[in-house]
């Protein structure tokens, strides 16, 4: 079995621009929870962080995940500009495989209903990315998105600091 490099101390990050629906944001935390990934969360949200929501994304993971959140999109993208970005979208010729990921990496998402504003897109046209699929569907669903971007990233660091 071939073994993957585990020199690069990857630094994961998973970005939400503006998420939509609770349960997805639960399933997203709990998989930053268990691999190590900090959660970013851009406002506005669709939701409110209280307990209530929580509960209802059925997760017991939030005190074991990190996260940060952000005011607004732009003033995440200022705060990030000298940051390796990875933006998830249909739109980008390039697939998420064939990135490299070490170091500090940031791994962006847009809205479940709408993904990423096309003018971040067009600004950040060279740093984006696309999960292969078929043409004549719209996407995956966020969480399941967020899980295989996280997950190629760990992989390519051999899973650096899990069992």
């Amino acid at each position: 079995m071939e073994t993957v490099s585990q020199n690069n101390n990857l630094d994961l990050h998973v970005v939400l621009f503006e998420p939509e629906i609770p349960q997805n944001t639960g399933n997203i935390a709990r998989t930053c929870a268990c691999t190590g990934a900090t959660l970013h969360l851009v406002e506005p949200m669709g939701f409110r962080l209280t307990q209530k929501n929580l509960t209802r994304a059925g997760l017991d993971y939030w005190d074991k995940v990190e996260i940060v959140r952000h005011s607004c999109t732009e003033q995440f993208l200022a705060d990030h500009a000298n940051k390796q970005l990875f933006f998830f979208t249909g739109w980008a010729e390039h697939s998420f495989a064939d990135c490299t990921y070490e170091g500090e990496v940031y791994l962006i998402f847009g809205r479940e209903s709408r993904g990423i504003d096309h003018d971040i897109l067009k600004r950040y046209e060279s740093s984006c990315v696309r999960i292969p699929m078929r043409e004549s569907l719209r996407s995956l669903n966020l969480a399941n998105s967020v899980a295989i971007g996280v997950y190629e990233a760990l992989r390519q660091n051999g899973f650096e600091g899990l069992r």
